[in-house]
């Protein structure tokens, strides 16, 4: 979130991060509204000022002509009546700055100098690990997952409809394996704190995380109550600490949390209907950083490499993408998107999104530390990203790892926790 004070003061700064995102015309749009808001924000401060005082006369004029004996009335009247046009006003400015307030809210976070400009098709690969497995021969993961009975789509959809599905036998217990060894990874030697959090938030910490207002139509939410079903850990785990002021001795403060994720996927009807792509509900290990702001860009290459081991323990072909300004998150200044290989469907397929989003997300959240002995608060720099996503990891893995026989061998650092060196 940005405040008034920056698009006063660092409004070139403001237009030039919109329009690498190829935002500009919605910035402007924002500001013409911003504009007129506030010109009639200043007209009811005056407005509200200009009748306190004016009360505050009258009151002393009731009040000496009480001591005097004399009839006030009239001036009882009077004050009453500005009383009530000053509360009137008082209203109307709540709504005003309400208005303002949402409007900062959509305005994206501005992205780093070294972020590639340009849409999608300017995303960077900025290293890869692994050699990827040719397709040929390769059956898709929900022939082998049907044929092994490990993922029954058909009794998911009739349960719950399209984009759920059911995990069975060796399939839930890849689940449950892929969960032990992540947060196990994590917790043991990248030394994140875990946290099991509501699976269900509050609109102020939607707001928070920046999934609201902009991603409303993705959400899903309980009917008359403003509660929200999470689509990432990181929207509990991030708000941990709203409305909190850290010790810089505190920081950095990492987490990492398993979660189901349930998202509508608007406006994807017709993407990735085959096998389990794109799920409204999925399940990820998520990892957060707090980190002080000097440090966020070196903590960020920290997380990302610690979302990168599990794909190279896992023995999985991969690449780190630098996404372009146009196809940066709404909050983020600078992402990477992990992208594993998928050799039955012969693609590369994102498992992790890990984001610097500097004090963006601090300042909705009003999450400062103290960087020293009287010196005053500042926001902290929060980090996220998927350590990692299920689903998009097991269709690589039931690829990556089939043999001719159509079985598949089970990565070496899952075995114990799956019981079995081989599915099928």
């Amino acid at each position: 979130m940005h405040d008034l004070r920056m698009i006063r003061e660092q409004l070139p700064a403001l237009r030039d991060g919109m329009r690498r995102r190829g935002m500009l015309h919605v910035l402007d749009d924002i500001l013409a509204r911003t504009e007129a808001l506030e010109k009639e924000r200043r007209s009811l401060l005056a407005a509200v000022e200009e009748r306190k005082k004016k009360r505050n006369v009258v009151s002393e004029d009731v009040g000496r002509r009480k001591r005097r004996g004399e009839d006030c009335e009239a001036l009882v009247l009077e004050s009453r009546a500005l009383g009530e046009e000053i509360e009137a006003l008082d209203g109307r400015l709540a709504a005003v700055q309400t208005a303002l307030d949402g409007l900062l809210l959509e305005i994206p976070n501005v992205t780093l100098s070294d972020v590639p400009e340009g849409d999608a098709e300017n995303n960077r690969v900025a290293r890869t690990w692994g050699s990827p497995r040719a397709s040929d021969g390769v059956r898709p993961h929900w022939e082998i997952a049907e044929r092994h009975g490990l993922i029954d789509f058909v009794r998911g959809t009739k349960i719950s409809g399209s984009g759920f599905v059911a995990y069975r036998g060796q399939g839930a217990r890849l689940q449950r394996a892929l969960m032990q060894f992540m947060l196990d990874l994590h917790t043991r030697e990248h030394g994140y704190e875990e946290v099991w959090i509501p699976s269900l938030v509050n609109r102020a910490s939607m707001v928070g995380t920046t999934q609201l207002p902009k991603f409303e139509d993705d959400m899903y939410a309980l009917r008359d109550e403003s509660l929200y079903l999470i689509p990432t850990a990181e929207v509990p785990v991030t708000n941990l600490y709203r409305d909190e002021t850290l010790e810089a001795a505190d920081l950095p403060k990492a987490f990492t949390a398993y979660s189901p994720c349930f998202r509508r996927e608007a406006g994807s009807a017709g993407k990735d209907t085959r096998g389990i792509l794109r799920m409204h509900q999925f399940d990820k290990v998520e990892l957060v950083r707090y980190v002080v702001p000097e440090r966020s860009p070196s903590e960020h290459e920290l997380l990302t490499g610690h979302a990168e081991a599990v794909l190279q323990r896992l023995g999985l072909p991969y690449r780190v993408v630098v996404l372009a300004s146009g196809d940066t998150g709404f909050g983020s200044a600078k992402t990477y998107d992990l992208e594993v290989w998928a050799p039955g469907v012969g693609a590369w397929l994102e498992v992790s999104s890990c984001s610097n989003f500097g004090e963006f997300q601090a300042r909705r959240m009003n999450l400062r530390y103290r960087p020293g002995h009287g010196e005053k608060p500042r926001f902290v720099h929060t980090l996220n990203g998927s350590g990692l996503a299920f689903p998009r990891l097991v269709a690589s893995i039931l690829e990556h790892y089939q043999q001719p026989d159509g079985s598949v061998m089970v990565p070496e650092a899952l075995r114990s926790a799956f019981g079995a060196e081989r599915i099928g």
